[in-house]
């Protein structure tokens, strides 16, 4: 019987942050949202305007036999930068803060301790500016914003900004890749 564990991360895009882990073996289900506000069911052009506290997200429904909750974390580190305090890249503003609202005791003494871990790594390096958090509520996204990536590649955004996050996630952790991305 399986196990399915859920944890919400925030790394800027959803759309870019739900392509990295639709790749990973044992992630069960990825769904784009809003979390880490205070608005009850936000539009995304009310997150777009900091209306709401509310990043983009993503909820991981992962069988932590398959894959376990640090190497998510590994994935969901190395996939962003989470020294950058609310932005990434061209996208800028709280809503694309670096965030972990995680939904159990343990998988928040994980995120910290993994964080202590990637400070200690390099010292005098920027510090980590994730955010670690209990999650109270997530909401999911329109449906326009599911499956982004799969059914736009041939954006602009998606060949210039989500293309190089892929090539390097499955350069990095290609053991942690389903069967049909490696």
């Amino acid at each position: 019987m399986e196990k399915t564990e859920t944890i919400v991360f925030g790394g800027g895009c959803f759309w870019c942050t739900e392509a990295v882990f639709k790749m990973l073996k044992g992630v069960t289900s990825v769904t784009p949202g809003y979390a880490g506000g205070k608005r009850e069911d936000p539009s995304y052009e009310e997150v777009v305007w900091e209306n709401t506290g509310h990043a983009e997200v993503v909820k991981v429904d992962f069988d932590p036999t398959v894959i376990n909750f640090r190497d998510l974390l590994t994935v969901f580190f190395g996939s962003h930068d989470p020294t950058s305090v609310n932005r990434q890249g061209h996208d800028v503003g709280t809503q694309y803060r670096s965030i972990i609202l995680y939904t159990t005791e343990k998988q928040k003494d994980e995120a910290k301790a993994f964080i202590k871990e990637l400070n200690a790594s390099h010292p005098g390096g920027k510090l980590i500016a994730t955010e670690v958090v209990p999650l109270e509520a997530f909401y999911p996204a329109e449906e326009y914003h599911k499956n982004y990536y799969e059914t736009h590649k041939g954006n602009s955004y998606c060949e210039l900004v989500i293309n190089p996050k892929l090539e390097k996630v499955q350069k990095e952790f290609a053991n942690l890749l389903k069967e049909q991305q490696s």
